[in-house]
Formats: structure tokens, C-alpha cells, sequence
């Protein structure tokens, strides 16, 4: 099994900013504890995809130190890396999004695989239980998280709530969401009507499980989303939860749900690094991970 992590925003914040500011006691990162856990669920390969001019910091920093325990590749995110034929405009700077990011980094991974994103502390139960499906033959799967173990008291957050029948996913709705009066309430990036939610209601937080099925769709899929979009190369994006849905439609393959209860966390605001700090901390002294990782 291999875990596929998107980092391709994070060389860039090498310097300071919260989201690689070290969490644990060791100055371990969040993608640290990511990969420790991704090793303890039985995954044997992870593949960062990052920008190309980032990769001797990005591997003197994080990499270096992990290739004695699982194998390491890396996949560059690139303009240049996009279908024969497409050209995109001078002005185009922006990434082109996470199922981009699959693109560029699908020659690397040969066996099911994991997709998370390297700013995200998701969880050792989550990686135990998304290992134990992939291990499923030709199991597409989605890690749905307790809305209530991901939202902070630091203000709106967005996320992708999921819904399901019979533990098949139907659809994600992206919304903004917060504790109002104590209730969570959501509002609908697409502007539908606001809705609320109990506590154990399941979130995709850009935590998936595939199989190597879907990148032979995905190289045709690209192409038709660059034909859709022509008339907007300057700002499209071509992501990854939309080619998984457009995948399960076009092959009438069920995405499951898979519920965990453990905690996301991750730093919205600049709040939230000292209460991460604090969980991680709370799990070291609960025996869930040694003192210092490496």
C-alpha cells in the first residue's frame, strides 16, 4: 500500500508560517505523525508530491529522516505536467488542484494507495481503519470524520460533509461550519439553504482510499476537464474529490464511508497550533506515540 501526500503548498511555507511549525517535542511536523501512523497501519510506501524547487529543503527537512523506515518517492506538481496538447495561458500561476496533483504523481504508485494532505493531523485509528480497506479488494472508500472531532472554537471552518445510503457515499456537500447556540450549522458554498447537523454526522477531511483502477480514467478525465474549462485556464481547478465522484458515476463504483472516531486537528487559525500541540502532547503521555518519533 502506498500513502499519496499532497504537500505541493508546503515547501513554500519552509520559514515559519503555522501550517510546518513543528508540533511535537522533538520538533516533530504534522506530516511526521502522519507517516508514523500510515507505518504502524501496514502501508509500505509514501510518495510526496511537491513543487520541484522545493525538494532539497523538502528532503533534507522531512524526508532524510524517514527513508530508513519506509520507501520515499516524490512526484513533482508542475504546470508543464499537463495532457498533449493543452497549453495553458502565460498569466496561469496558480496550481491546478489536488486531482492534478494525483496526475503528476500516478506513475509512482502501482498498488492500492492512500490520499491525504500534508497539513492535516488525522489520526492513528483513521490510518488503521483506511489500511484495513485498501487491504479490501478493489475497495474505493472515503474517511468520514465526526464533524464535532474536527470543528475549533476558533471560528468557521469548511468541510466537506458527507452523505451516505447504506454506508455507500451519495454526495459531498462543501459548507461553512460552525457551533451556533451550541448547534452546528451549515451553510452551502453553492448557496443552497443552510442545514444542521449532530456531532457524528460524517466530514471528508481529504482522507481517501483507491485503486490504481481510476488513473486510466483519470488521464482521459483531465483532458475532458481542460476541454470544459478552456474559456478558464487562467483559475481552474481540477480536483480530486470531483474525479472520484465523476469516476464512481461513470463505473457505477460505490465509494464507501468509512467512519472513524478519531480526532482531526489542524491549524485554520493560528490558535489552533498550541491546541494541537496539546493533543499530541495528551497522546504521548497516553502511550498512543513515543516521545520522539525518529
Amino acid at each position: 500500500m502506498t500513502l499519496v501526500i499532497m504537500a505541493a503548498g508546503l515547501g513554500s511555507r519552509f520559514g515559519g508560517l503555522k501550517q510546518i511549525e513543528p508540533v511535537g517535542p522533538n520538533g516533530e511536523f504534522i506530516i511526521d505523525y502522519s507517516i508514523y501512523d500510515a507505518i504502524q497501519a501496514g502501508f509500505q510506501k509514501v510518495v510526496f508530491i511537491i513543487k520541484e524547487e522545493n525538494y532539497d529543503i523538502f528532503r533534507n527537512t522531512i524526508g532524510k529522516r524517514i527513508e530508513g523506515k519506509i520507501k520515499v518517492e516524490y512526484a513533482f506538481q508542475s504546470l508543464d505536467e499537463i495532457p498533449e496538447g493543452v497549453t495553458l495561458p502565460e498569466e496561469r500561476v496558480k496550481p491546478l488542484g489536488t486531482g492534478h496533483a494525483m496526475y503528476c504523481a500516478m506513475k509512482y504508485v502501482d498498488g492500492p494507495f492512500a490520499v491525504i494532505s500534508a497539513d492535516d493531523f488525522y489520526g492513528s485509528d483513521a490510518f488503521k481503519t483506511l489500511g484495513e480497506s485498501l487491504k479490501r479488494a478493489n475497495e474505493f472508500s472515503v474517511i468520514g470524520y465526526n464533524i464535532g472531532n474536527t470543528l475549533t472554537e476558533n471560528g468557521v471552518v469548511k468541510r466537506g460533509v458527507c452523505f451516505e445510503e447504506k454506508g455507500i457515499l451519495t454526495k459531498i456537500v462543501e459548507s461553512k461550519v460552525g457551533r451556533v447556540d451550541g448547534v452546528i450549522t451549515c451553510e452551502p458554498l453553492d448557496g443552497s439553504a443552510r442545514y444542521t447537523l449532530e456531532d457524528n454526522h460524517p466530514v471528508s477531511m481529504l482522507m481517501y482510499g483507491m485503486q490504481i483502477s481510476i488513473f486510466d480514467y483519470l488521464k482521459e478525465d483531465i483532458k475532458n476537464f481542460f476541454e470544459k474549462n478552456k474559456g478558464d485556464l487562467t483559475t481552474c481547478e481540477y480536483l480530486l474529490p470531483d474525479v472520484l465522484s465523476n469516476y464512481s458515476k461513470d463505473n457505477n463504483i460505490n465509494v464507501k464511508v468509512i467512519h472513524t472516531d478519531a480526532v482531526w486537528k489542524g491549524v485554520t487559525y493560528a490558535s489552533d497550533l498550541e491546541e494541537l500541540k496539546e493533543y499530541i502532547r495528551e497522546l504521548i503521555d497516553e502511550g498512543v506515540y513515543p516521545n520522539n518519533l525518529y
